[in-house]
């Protein structure tokens, strides 16, 4: 297949639904440029370690990645992930409320740099790994949610051509999964959980769907973990 010689610009979180999305973006564009946004994460060091791991496997050049330090979020709080007065939960099931590792309106404040940043640079398509299968607990990774933002960016945007692009949207865990094994992207440098920074923890939220993804694929996750409990 015949790549798109425009540069797209693919968030790459280090998570493993980043690194499929960059590894998608990467079947058909020939150029990609990545963007990082640090926001005082609790793993914030780990995760940017993994994404200049994907940045080096994929080949993209310095000049086309940028981090941008958005710790505006650890000021507001109201998060897990953020605020040290909120401790990472345990997993205990599914559950139709929102977790308190949701960063509040997160996804607005990542799209909206990397909207910026496209304007600059030109490019027309923003790469994102959202997946439906969380937007019970995360209401900005839901397919509504990214219509109305592709909406707000066409608004609000000089030539009016740039579009959010969510290509795992409608995949489960274990369908990313065996999507990364046939694309052969390297799971083993992602990193998912919301925690630790040395081995996963396994047992908090993202460690457990990431962890019941591969069970269900039946393939053996390559990090490290402190513990691996059967979510099947």
């Amino acid at each position: 297949m015949k790549k798109n010689q425009e540069l797209c610009v693919v968030l790459v979180s280090g998570g493993m639904d980043s690194l499929v999305t960059a590894a998608i973006a990467n079947e058909s564009h020939d150029r990609m440029a990545f963007l990082h946004l640090n926001y005082g994460q609790k793993t914030e060091l780990r995760e940017l370690q993994s994404f200049r791991d994907i940045a080096t496997h994929y080949h993209v050049p310095v000049e086309n990645q940028k981090i941008i330090d958005i710790s505006f979020l650890k000021q507001i709080g109201g998060s897990s992930l953020t605020d040290d007065n909120i401790s990472v939960k345990k997993y205990e099931g599914d559950s139709n409320l929102i977790p308190d590792s949701y960063v509040p309106f997160r996804n607005t404040h990542i799209v909206a740099m990397a909207v910026s940043w496209s304007e600059v640079i030109g490019a027309q398509k923003i790469y994102i790994g959202a997946v439906e299968e969380d937007s019970s607990g995360y209401p900005d990774c839901r397919p509504s949610y990214y219509k109305a933002l592709n909406n707000l960016i066409k608004e609000g945007t000089k030539e009016q051509n740039i579009e959010v692009v969510t290509p795992l949207i409608a995949l489960r865990k274990e369908e990313i999964i065996l999507k990364a094994t046939s694309l052969n992207a390297p799971l083993k440098v992602t990193w998912s959980c919301y925690e630790r920074q040395d081995k996963a923890c396994g047992i908090c939220d993202s460690c457990a769907l990431r962890l019941r993804g591969f069970q269900k694929a039946r393939l053996e996750d390559p990090i490290e973990y402190v513990k691996r409990p059967n979510y099947l």
